[in-house]
C-alpha cells in the first residue's frame, strides 16, 4: 500500500471511524514514514482545536445572508461554467481550479474551510472578548495552510503548483519559507504560468522592501515577457525607483522582446517622473 493510500485514511484515523486493523496498519506505517507523520501530525493539531471550540448556533439573520452568499456562489459557478475565458495574456491561478485532487490535500482544506467557519461564528458572538484558545486554533489553521501551499509547491504538476501559489495567498503572514518558496517559483519554475501565479501572489507582498529587491533581481532572470511585464508592473505601482537600474538594463539588452522593451521604457518614465 503506497503513501497517496496511507494520507486519503488519516482523516477517518483522526475522527475515530477507522476500524482496528486498518488503524494498526496505518500506525506501523506512519512510524516509518516522515511524510505521512506529518500529515497525521497536522490534521490531528487541527482536529483536536476544531474538538474544543463550544458550539455556536448561528442566529436567523446570519442564516438568511448565508443561504444568500451560498445562492450568489452557485450562480457564479453556474455561469462560470458556461463560459471558458481563452487569454493570450496573464494566465490567474484560479483558471487551474482551486479544488485539489488529493484526498489528503482536501481533507485538509475540508477542515481549514470548517476551521474558518467555526471561527466565524464564534467571533460573531465573542467579538469583545480575547480568547487566547481561539488565537491559537486561528495560528494552526494559518500554519496549514502554510503546509498545504508548500507541498503543493513541490508537486510535479504543474496544475498542483499553480494551486499550492493559490493557497500561499490565504496566508495573513507568509513566513521566510513561504516567501522563498514563492520567489523559487517565480525564478525557475519551468511552467510560465505558475511563474506569472507566483508573480500575483508576490505582488500582494510588494510593500516589503526585501520582496521588492527580490523581484527587481528576478527581471534579468525571465526569458519570458509576460513576467517580466508583470513585474515592471509591479515595481511602477509601487513607486519602486529601485528598480530603475533593472528596467533600464532590460531596455538596453538587443534580444528584449519589443513590447516588454516598450514597457520597460515607459515604467522607467513614469518612477524618474515620480521621484
Amino acid at each position: 500500500m503506497n503513501c497517496d493510500r496511507f494520507r486519503e485514511q488519516i482523516p477517518e484515523c483522526v475522527a475515530g471511524r477507522l476500524d482496528a486493523a486498518a488503524r494498526e496498519t496505518l500506525i506501523a506505517h506512519v512510524e516509518t514514514c516522515a511524510g505521512c507523520r506529518a500529515d497525521l501530525a497536522e490534521i490531528g493539531v487541527l482536529w483536536r482545536g476544531l474538538a474544543g471550540l463550544p458550539a455556536a448556533e448561528p442566529d436567523p439573520a446570519m442564516r438568511l445572508r448565508f443561504r444568500e452568499v451560498l445562492e450568489a456562489y452557485q450562480a457564479g459557478m453556474e455561469q462560470a461554467g458556461g463560459k471558458q475565458e481563452n487569454t493570450a495574456g496573464r494566465a490567474h491561478w484560479l483558471a487551474a481550479g482551486w479544488w485539489p485532487a488529493r484526498a489528503v490535500w482536501q481533507a485538509a482544506l475540508s477542515l481549514a474551510l470548517l476551521a474558518a467557519g467555526a471561527l466565524g461564528a464564534h467571533l460573531f458572538t465573542r467579538l469583545a472578548a480575547p480568547n487566547p484558545e481561539l488565537a491559537q486554533l486561528q495560528a494552526q489553521v494559518e500554519n496549514l495552510r502554510q503546509v498545504v501551499a508548500l507541498s503543493m509547491l513541490q508537486d510535479q504538476s504543474p496544475s498542483s503548483r499553480i494551486r499550492g501559489v493559490g493557497y500561499s495567498t490565504q496566508v495573513a503572514r507568509p513566513d521566510r519559507e513561504m516567501e522563498q518558496a514563492l520567489l523559487y517559483a517565480l525564478n525557475h519554475d519551468a511552467n510560465i504560468n505558475v511563474r506569472l501565479s507566483a508573480t500575483d501572489a508576490l505582488e500582494k507582498l510588494a510593500s516589503n522592501p526585501e520582496i521588492r529587491r527580490a523581484l527587481a533581481d528576478s527581471l534579468p532572470l525571465q526569458d519570458s515577457p509576460l513576467v517580466e511585464i508583470a513585474l515592471m508592473d509591479i515595481f511602477v505601482e509601487n513607486h519602486d525607483s529601485g528598480s530603475i537600474a533593472a528596467m533600464q538594463k532590460l531596455a538596453q539588452d538587443p534580444q528584449t522582446d519589443e513590447s516588454a522593451r516598450q514597457r520597460a521604457l515607459a515604467g522607467i518614465q513614469k518612477l524618474e517622473a515620480s521621484k
